[in-house]
């Protein structure tokens, strides 16, 4: 076995002597580069455009489940196959101003009706033709707004609301949200390290 390993250590090294001289090498490495880089860019630009993108957290509208700052990995491809599911966060189109992006918890599905009695949450529907009020674990109880309201959903719309009820701008001001305005869903939590994990904030009952 030495001996063979010395015949191909031999072999490469002859092989060494044998390359192009240096200029010509690193033009080869260059255009190798080129070519990489024109594949890869597109690739990069697609994924960024329909798969992921990067989202960073501002206001406190969703205390406490996502805080000012945070850093969030959304998945923006899931939801062009799959329609989002009562209980899941959503990152969409501010409907006031599409350039701006609001994150909100989805609670009254397309051709729900939403009522709300002093901050208490029912949805009536094809799932709940009786009612059905809302166990909703993941917002603050002692922070309840008691606000009154009754909201019918069309056949694409959405009703959000932010966790953090007392300080949230959502369904309840300005209205549903068309599915079409959705973005997509928190994948990850990249920030603060000590709050990294998967599909953060979701919940379904």
């Amino acid at each position: 076995m030495e001996n063979s390993t010395e015949k191909n250590n031999t072999h490469v090294e002859n092989s060494v002597t044998q390359t192009p001289p240096p200029e010509v090498s690193k033009k080869n490495e260059f255009k190798e580069l080129l070519k990489f880089a024109i594949i890869a860019i597109p690739i990069v630009l697609l994924i960024r455009t329909y798969v992921i993108g990067p989202f960073v957290v501002s206001g406190a509208s969703m205390d406490y489940t996502f805080t000012n700052g945070q850093y969030l990995i959304v998945d923006e491809l899931s939801y062009h196959f799959n329609s989002p599911k009562r209980g899941e966060v959503v990152i969409f189109k501010y409907p006031l101003d599409t350039k701006r992006f609001y994150i909100k918890r989805v609670i009254g599905l397309p051709g729900e009706t939403v009522s709300i009695a002093n901050g208490t949450v029912t949805v009536t529907g094809s799932e709940y033709p009786r009612g059905h009020i809302l166990n909703e674990p993941y917002i603050d109880q002692t922070n309840k707004k008691n606000d009154t309201l009754t909201t019918k959903l069309g056949e694409d719309e959405y009703f959000v609301m932010g966790d953090n009820r007392a300080g949230s701008s959502d369904s309840r001001i300005w209205g549903p949200v068309e599915k079409d305005l959705i973005v997509g869903r928190p994948l990850l939590r990249l920030f603060p390290i000590n709050k990294v994990d998967a599909f953060p904030g979701r919940y379904q009952e």
